[in-house]
């Protein structure tokens, strides 16, 4: 390798692992957090167990049990409303020290899990939409569709029916598009918690009903990881006992499911759900943005390293740069996202917010395209400048900083806006791992005011006026240098 390679090199790598240790930040797993908090798991869209009312507060019988509990026994600790399926797998790898999320007590998950005692018993229900009148037993599931919840008592249940009465199942991540393909007819009917479709009923816009008796179902507790975190459990059910003693444990149930409680929320049309939840919309676009840039900066250090990498007459080199656009092009983007998360703590032994995996994640997914980026914009200079300029007696770094650099840029610079719009779009793709950004929003929003369509609505309109700015943007800048 000669010099300048080595150089070039060299600074690669102590960028390269400089930011990939600025970004990591490991924390030491354990039973609480830095403040000595303990770090509890939860879903996101589970009404009247866990959701967000109109003020952006976590509520519900979970939220309210775990406060009261918690105040009983004298710990604190820090709420991370990741959604169901996250939180279970954030739990198993350490990241959460508990979960309680409505999670219903199986033998399959106490081989994972310690659970504590029971804190409700819940039922099964099936719901068709209010127009249907042709499915009234279970009999008449045949050859027909059915929506389900991953992990809820209701999908267990449609499971084990499933090949007596013939049926598919269509699975979701959370109960209001479940109640929404049901509406629009794409799923003929719905298995869900008695108690979570008996509150969504008590809202004018869901048009279901319920043309079955609730079956029996499992008891809900709250979970910690196998062998972790006794102590916790321990006060669980110990101010469980306590609160039900007092009456605290009754008066949280009326206050969800009583006779005289009421569901969230009310029809307040297009523009009064943009007004009510406006501020938890524009919280969620500055976090989609914040991810954005910072995992933009990232990726550009990275992937104009790449870049030259792959262009340097060092074949060595050229092999870096190939496995990593191959590699990191060829994951999806949602299995990078888990790997990040989940996998990477548990291999180092270290606990990463979701935040942090996020950025990991849009960096090294974005750092492959930019390097292509960066690749085809300087070997779209001719080529025979390079090598003018090697014949006059310049060196490589200087030929390439001062010929081939300056026009490959103007090349790159929209296809690199074009990526940033690319990048902004995927991190809607974080939802998955816990990360309130503006798609996970709306998410939160319709699970509290089942209205999906008029939320989307909003939502794309969002996103569509931010990427219609950076496109003029990028349109702008191509015709300046064009001119220039």
């Amino acid at each position: 390798m000669n010099k300048h390679n080595r150089s070039l090199f060299l600074t690669a790598a102590i960028l390269l692992i400089g930011t990939i240790f600025s970004v990591l930040q490991p924390q030491s797993v354990s039973a609480k957090t830095a403040e000595g908090k303990y770090l509890i798991g939860t879903d996101v869209t589970f009404a009247p167990f866990e959701y967000q009312d109109a003020d952006g507060k976590y509520i519900g019988i979970d939220m309210d049990l775990l406060n009261a509990i918690a105040e009983d026994q004298g710990f604190e600790y820090e709420l991370k409303p990741l959604g169901f399926s996250a939180a279970l797998q954030a739990l198993e790898s350490n990241q959460i020290d508990g979960m309680i999320a409505g999670m219903s007590i199986t033998d399959e998950r106490k081989a994972t899990f310690d659970f504590s005692e029971p804190y409700f018993e819940s039922g099964v229900v099936m719901a068709v939409a209010a127009s249907n009148d042709d499915i009234t037993s279970y009999q008449d599931l045949t050859g027909k569709t059915v929506a389900v919840k991953t992990g809820t008592t209701g999908s267990a249940f449609a499971e084990s029916i499933q090949k007596e009465y013939g049926f598919k199942l269509n699975t979701f991540e959370d109960s209001a598009n479940m109640y929404e393909d049901v509406q629009a007819g794409n799923s003929d009917a719905a298995f869900e918690d008695y108690p979570v479709m008996a509150y969504a009923l008590k809202n004018d816009r869901l048009k279901l009903k319920i043309p079955t008796e609730p079956e029996p179902g499992d008891n809900y507790g709250f979970a910690v990881n196998k062998g972790m975190n006794p102590e916790l459990i321990e006060m669980f059910n110990n101010g469980l006992v306590n609160i039900r003693a007092n009456g605290k444990y009754q008066e949280i149930l009326d206050t969800y499911i009583g006779e005289n409680s009421t569901a969230s929320a009310a029809n307040i049309g297009f523009l009064g759900l943009i007004k009510e939840n406006s501020s938890e919309l524009i919280k969620g676009l500055g976090r989609t943005l914040g991810l954005t840039l910072a995992a933009f900066v990232i990726a550009s250090i990275v992937g104009v390293l790449l870049g030259l990498f792959s262009t340097s007459p060092n074949k060595g080199l050229n092999w870096i740069a190939s496995l990593y656009v191959d590699l990191f092009r060829g994951i999806p983007l949602i299995v990078l996202a888990f790997f990040v998360y989940f996998s990477i703590p548990q291999l180092l032994d270290l606990r990463l917010s979701a935040t942090i995996a996020g950025i990991i994640t849009l960096s090294l997914n974005t750092a492959a395209y930019i390097a292509e980026l960066v690749r085809g914009g300087i070997l779209a200079v001719d080529k025979g400048q390079l090598e003018a300029a090697r014949s006059l007696g310049l060196p490589y770094n200087l030929s390439m900083r001062k010929i081939i650099l300056p026009q490959a840029v103007k090349i790159m610079i929209p296809s690199f806006i074009n990526q940033f719009v690319i990048t902004l779009k995927d991190t809607s793709i974080l939802s998955v791992i816990g990360i309130v950004e503006l798609t996970q929003t709306g998410k939160i929003i319709i699970s509290r005011t089942f209205s999906s369509g008029n939320m989307w609505l909003v939502v794309a309109l969002m996103y569509l006026i931010v990427i219609t700015i950076l496109t003029k943007l990028s349109n702008y800048l191509e015709r300046k240098l064009q001119n220039d």
